[in-house]
């Protein structure tokens, strides 16, 4: 069989003709939405270019001002930060001049705690110098007194100078010769030695004072059935003396005796008088301060 040679007209099918519809459809709305844009934008510039001169001028003005005022509080911004910062720096200083002050402060307060305690303590040596003073004072005078009374009860021995008298710095010195007490190599005070002996501890008893009593000989040995050398002999008779000052009424914890022999001379055992003189009980009155001569011996 013999083909055609007529060509064929293809139809589309229904499928084909919705796709077409759509695309056709979505291409309209696009050129609506195109077109409503450009109506805004003609509306827009229509509405600007209905401003009026003045108004433009105005708010330019303002814009302006408000550009200026804008300016003038950033300025003011700024001096008030920089014054603030040289406010920060000043408060710094005050501080650390606040606490220089209160360091200062401090140690003027212990400066003057410390030059109170030593004003109350100058205060407080015055007054115990005053009363020590005073204290001496009276000593002295009780010395004075004791001394005075002394030499005149016993001014025919101290004439005769069997007794010799010296007033120290701050005591008294009774020297008794050996013949006004006692007989040669004895230790037994006589009568006349008893009576000036009373006289002397009704005097010094009042006088508070310590009263030594030193036994020296001179340097000739002894040796009897009682006293073995002079240390015994000195002793004896210092001891002798101690009793009967007690006797007198002389607080016998005041008393002390002491044996010196013949090693405390004053003077020249090459002659009888020096020998006589070196004979002798000495009395000795010191403070109370002091310590006996045999403790400090020890």
């Amino acid at each position: 069989m013999r083909r055609s040679s007529t060509p064929c007209l293809l139809l589309p099918s229904r499928a084909s003709r919705a796709a077409g519809r759509r695309a056709a459809g979505r291409q309209a709305s696009a050129r609506l939405r195109l077109a409503a844009r450009f109506a805004c934008a003609a509306a827009l510039l229509t509405a600007a270019g209905c401003v009026t001169r003045g108004t433009f001028d105005r708010v330019e003005g303002e814009r302006d001002a408000l550009a200026a005022d804008k300016r003038r509080l950033e300025e003011r911004v700024r001096m008030l930060e920089a014054s603030t910062e040289s406010l920060d720096a000043e408060r710094v200083k005050l501080i650390e001049e606040m606490e220089g002050l209160r360091q200062a402060h401090d140690a003027l307060d212990s400066d003057v705690k410390k030059l109170r305690k030593a004003e109350a303590e100058l205060t407080q040596n015055l007054n115990q110098r005053d009363q020590e003073l005073a204290s001496r004072t009276q000593e002295v005078d009780k010395l004075k007194s004791t001394y005075e009374g002394l030499v005149s009860d016993l001014e025919s021995e101290v004439s005769a100078g069997q007794i010799a008298i010296q007033q120290l710095r701050d005591g008294l010195r009774v020297d008794l010769q050996e013949d006004v007490l006692f007989a040669s190599g004895s230790a037994e005070v006589n009568a006349r030695g008893q009576a000036v002996l009373g006289k002397v501890a009704e005097r010094v008893k009042s006088v508070p004072h310590r009263v030594e009593v030193g036994g020296h000989t001179d340097d000739v040995p002894i040796h009897t059935a009682r006293f073995a050398s002079n240390w015994e002999l000195a002793s004896a008779r210092a001891t002798g003396v101690v009793r009967i000052l007690a006797k007198g009424g002389i607080d016998s914890s005041r008393l002390s005796a002491v044996s010196f022999a013949e090693f405390a001379p004053v003077a020249d055992n090459g002659t009888p008088q020096g020998r006589a003189r070196n004979r002798r009980i000495e009395i000795l009155l010191k403070p109370v301060a002091e310590q006996p001569a045999a403790a400090a011996a020890r």
